[in-house]
Order: C-alpha cells, then structure tokens, then sequence
C-alpha cells in the first residue's frame, strides 16, 4: 500500500468531547467552521492563506469575533476538513488509499488550487494519485471503493474514471508478469511448481476475485471496460461473471427472495446477465448459465433478461446435466418441474443446431443430414440428457403423457443409437401414472424401437408386467432372431475358422450401455433371485428345462417365447421345413399364435407312414 506524508510540524489538535476540535496554541482562535457535527476552533490566517473558498465566505461575513462559519454538504465530512486543516498549518498528515478521495474531494471544495498558493494540497494529492496509487493495483481498487461514497465529487474529478481505466489495464497485462495480485498471492505456497525464474505464473483469471468486492454498479462499469479493450479471453469473462454470482447471490430461496436483499439481487443478475461475452454467454459454463436463470425466474428478473439467457443455453445445451435442467415449477404450473422451459430449451437448440446443419449442406454439398445427426457429438449428448431428464421427472404425478412425448420426440431418432435411457424413463413414468389409458400406453411405448434396446434392457422388458403384451412380443420376438443370427454367424465361424467380430455382440453394446445399465442389471439381479426360487419349487416337482428360451421369464412370457422359438425356426424337430405348411406370406410374431403348432410326436408318425 502507497502511502504520503505531508507536513513536519507536530499535530496540535485536541479534542474537548465529541464534537469539538481546536487547535493548542498560544494565540487565541478567531474562526469557529462547522463541517457537520463537529466544531473545529481555528486560526484564520493558515486557512484563508490557502483556501480560496474560506476567503470569500470570511469576505462576505459582517466581521463578528470570533466568526462562525457553516460548510454545508463537506464533502468526506469532518475527517477530510481536519486533513485540509492540518495541511494548512504545516502539521504532519498522512495520505494513503483509504483517505485520499476524500482529501482530494474537501481540497477541491476548499479551492486549495495553486491560483493561492503554489505547492497547494490539490497538486499534491494529484501527484500522488498520478505517480503512485493508479500505477498499484490494489490502491487502484481500494479507491474505487472509497470513491462511491463521494460521489459526484469524486466522479465529477474523474477520479472513477481513472480508477476503472486503470484496473481494466492492468487486467491485460501478461500473466507471467504479475505479481501483484493480492487474491492469488495468497495461495502461492502451494504453487511453488508455477514459479518461474522471472516471476509467479498466474492464470488468465488471476483478477477476477480481487474485483469481486467492488459494489454492483462500479463492478459492471469495470467489466465493460475490460471488455471494451477487446484483450480479455470470453472464458475468462464468463468465469469473473461466476465468481462474482457465487459471492454475493445467496444459496437459499428464502434469502434469495427476501424483501431486503430482492431488489439488489434483482439488479445483480440482470446486470450479470447484460455482461454475458458478446459472443451470447457460449464461453459461460451451462451449467452457470442454467443456475442464472434459474435464479432469474425466482425472483422475477425482466423478459429480456431471461430471453438473453435462454438463447445463450440453446447454444449449448449439449454441455447440461440432468440436475441442472431440473427447474421448479412456478405457478400457475402444477407440476414440480418445468419442463415447458426445458422443452424451450430443446427447440432453440433444435433450431440452432439444424440451421448449422444446413450450412455444412450448403458448403460441404452434402446430400441429407441424417449421417450428420448420427455422428454428431452434441446431439448425442443432448439425446443422453434429456433420456435422463425424462427418466428424473417421471415421478412427478402431474406430468401428462403428452408433455411426455412431446418433449421426447424433439429428439432426432439418429441421435438415439441406444433407448436403454428413454425405456428407463418409460418404465418410471409407467409405474408412477398407473391410471393411463391404453392409447396413452401405447402411445409411450411406441416411442421405444426394440431394435435400440441391449440385452440386458430387453431381458428387463420381457418380465415388466407394465408393458404391454404386444411390445412384450416385439421384444422377445427380436431377442429370438437376434439369438438365431448370433448362432448361425457362430456355425459359419467354426466352419471357417475365421473370427469375425459380431457387430451386435455383448462386447460392442457393452461399450454404448448408458449409465441407467447398472440400474437394469440391479432389477435384473433382484428378479433373478425371485426366479431362482420358482424355478426351485418347479424342479422339485419333476419340471423339465427347455433349454432353448430364457430361464428367468415368468410364465407368460416364457410361453411366448417357446412359441417364437420354434415357429420362429421355421423348421421341425425332425428338420421339416413348416413354411410348406403355411401360406407363403410372412408372418408377424403375432400371427404365429393364430395357427397351431405340430407336436414332435405328430411330426414322427406322419414321417415314419410316408417311409412305408
């Protein structure tokens, strides 16, 4: 800290209670000044010597003794003007960041220009801003600071001004030349491994909390200056717009919304919001960006705000969690989350990422965008993202199907290889809403394709008892073929000798499982156990396996499944092909309930009665 000393006499002000200074001195005092509640009993001569303001108001008096001054509105009150005074009579006074606005503000209004007196307290005070305190980076602050409970004197003296100009410079310098950095500098025990032979290596960031102090209108005028010299990296904004949220917006609704703090935290966000980088908050983390707003619809920060904020999120999107997108609801909404304002999300990503689409199409020549979509990393993980959400609010009793769907269907089928994560969200929202109608059900699990779903999902399917029977048949039907394909690809790899890699195989779905996997194989391994027990009972009462389906489905879908198992083969047990006994048309899985299947012992006598 910067500090002046001016003066060399000793101090000879005295007290007499709290609000009567005077100065000791062999010769009796002739002006009283008022500077608030205080009393100061002076001399005239070391004050009117170098005051051009106390001249005219003694000029002016009618020449009472002692006489009586009153200074209306002092600028930094009674402290300053004993500064001013001490500076007249020659005694030791020191000037330092805290004091100095304030000195430089009562000088000012004193007139204590060198049109008096050459060598005067406002030159003074100006050298020693000029020269030490707009050069130091902390000063720089702490005047800030003091300058706002001065204005408009210290604005009209662009003493801000400077300050603000002085900071935002400063914030440009090159990182491996700081120093000075009274917030960093704190933690460089444990950064001995950044130091370097010419100095402590900050990063880019190094400045954002030393600024964090700075009162909400001063802060933001900081930051557009910052930003007006085009230096500043738009990461390392959005990351000084965080820190600053973090530190004065409070955690709890209650706080957040009390009717103290509302208006200011009303204008802080908005203000924050308003700051976002030019490059509409896509250097913001979206996960910051989502707290803002959800912090913004609490306590009821203006449209354009919110519009601002959501066209940033659309941008990114991709970047979210599911806890991030979990909003409350405000009324008049009646559920608990707002998936309208999810749902909004969604279509500005939707729409930004199709209008990006479009313009690779145009450059690139492209001929659709289906294999863009697919390949997309961002759609993918929006997919994964609202998979998750949907399976997070599925509880919510009052989520309409429609809603439901809706929201579901903004997805792309491309940007979904796998529905392990929208069958999960299915199988909650099933569970929770039992009084659905069947329209409605069907209506949900049609949005699964049986083709996406693993193995483990698909074993899961088979034994929920809150789907429906014909997606239950679906699911078997496509487990058997893919059973059947994965042994006729084995019979021709033995014959070859030749390991070809399943495209479909364990390994390969193992490698795209989403997270809710882990949930699945837990409620597989529960019903394993349930099974386990039944199959126990059954064994002991001379059951037999059948060795081709499942083991662990309940009856209805184990019966099922032996149906598709052997109508599925097209064959007999004895290798008659049964299609000859059939139309030629294929048949749905459905369908091969319809006809009836030949027992093993039939197909032996017909065979043994053509022989003879």
């Amino acid at each position: 800290m910067k500090f002046m000393k001016l003066g060399s006499k000793p101090d000879a002000f005295q007290t007499d209670g709290n609000s009567v200074r005077y100065i000791s001195s062999e010769l009796a005092t002739d002006v009283i000044v008022n500077v608030g509640d205080v009393k100061f009993h002076l001399h005239k001569f070391p004050l009117l010597s170098k005051s051009n303001k106390l001249q005219k108001i003694v000029s002016k008096s009618n020449g009472e003794t002692p006489e009586e001054l009153s200074l209306a509105d002092f600028p930094g009150g009674p402290k300053a003007f004993e500064i001013c005074a001490k500076f007249c009579y020659g005694i030791t006074v020191t000037l330092n960041p805290y004091n100095v606005v304030a000195a430089r503000c009562a000088a000012e209004y004193l007139e204590m220009t060198e049109e008096i007196e050459r060598g005067n307290l406002v030159l003074k005070i100006e050298i020693f801003l000029n020269s030490s305190i707009l050069r130091n980076w902390k000063d720089s602050i702490i005047v800030l600071q003091t300058a706002k409970s001065l204005l408009p004197w210290s604005e009209n003296l662009k003493i801000v001004g400077r300050c603000i100009d002085s900071i935002a410079s400063k914030t440009s310098v090159d990182p491996t030349l700081i120093t000075w950095s009274y917030t960093y500098n704190r933690k460089l025990a444990s950064l001995d491994k950044n130091i370097l032979p010419n100095g402590v290596k900050c990063p880019k960031d190094w400045w954002v909390e030393d600024i964090c102090e700075l009162d909400i209108d001063l802060y933001k005028r900081v930051m557009v200056a910052i930003k007006s010299k085009g230096r500043m990296d738009g990461a390392v904004i959005g990351e000084a717009l965080k820190t600053y949220a973090v530190r004065w917006l409070p955690d709890s609704v209650v706080a957040l919304l009390s009717e103290v703090h509302v208006l200011r935290n009303k204008c802080l966000v908005e203000t924050i919001i308003c700051l976002l980088p030019s490059d509409k908050g896509i250097s913001c983390a979206c996960s910051f960006l989502l707290k803002l707003l959800k912090v913004a619809i609490f306590i009821g920060a203006d449209d354009s705000s919110r519009e601002d904020l959501i066209r940033s999120i659309g941008l990114k999107l991709d970047e979210a969690s599911v806890d991030d997108l979990l909003i409350p609801a405000r009324p008049p909404q009646v559920g608990i989350y707002d998936i309208d304002l999810v749902q909004l999300l969604l279509d500005r990503f939707v729409e930004n990422e199709k209008s990006g689409v479009d313009l690779k199409i145009s450059d690139k020549n492209c001929k659709n965008d289906g294999d863009f979509v697919l390949g997309s990393g961002p759609w993918m993980k929006v997919g994964k993202v609202i998979d998750g959400y949907l399976a997070a609010i599925a509880n919510d009793p009052n989520l309409s199907s429609s809603s439901f769907i809706k929201l579901s269907q903004s997805i792309p089928d491309s940007a979904r290889p796998i529905h392990d994560g929208l069958y999960t969200a299915i199988d909650v929202y099933l569970k929770e809403h039992k009084s659905i109608t069947k329209s409605e059900k069907k209506s949900l699990c049609g949005l699964i394709d049986v083709k996406k779903l693993t193995t483990d999902a698909c074993m899961h399917a088979a034994q929920n008892e809150h789907l429906p029977l014909r997606m239950v048949v679906q699911v078997l039907f496509f487990e058997q073929v893919k059973a059947a394909a994965a042994g006729t690809h084995q019979t021709l790899k033995n014959d070859n000798d030749v390991a070809v890699p399943s495209r479909n195989s364990e390994a390969n779905w193992g490698k795209t499982v989403p997270e809710n996997r882990k949930s699945l194989r837990k409620q597989m391994d529960e019903m394993k156990i349930k099974e386990d027990e039944k199959i126990g009972k059954l064994s002991k009462r001379g059951h037999k396996n059948r060795g081709s389906g499942p083991q662990l489905l309940p009856s209805r879908s184990r019966r099922i499944f032996d149906k598709l198992w052997i109508v599925g083969k097209g064959f007999g047990i004895n290798g008659e092909n049964k299609s000859s006994e059939t139309s030629g048309s294929s048949q749905s899985p459905s369908s091969m309930f319809r006809g009836e299947i030949k027992s093993s012992g039939s197909s032996s006598r017909n065979r043994r009665h053509s022989i003879s």
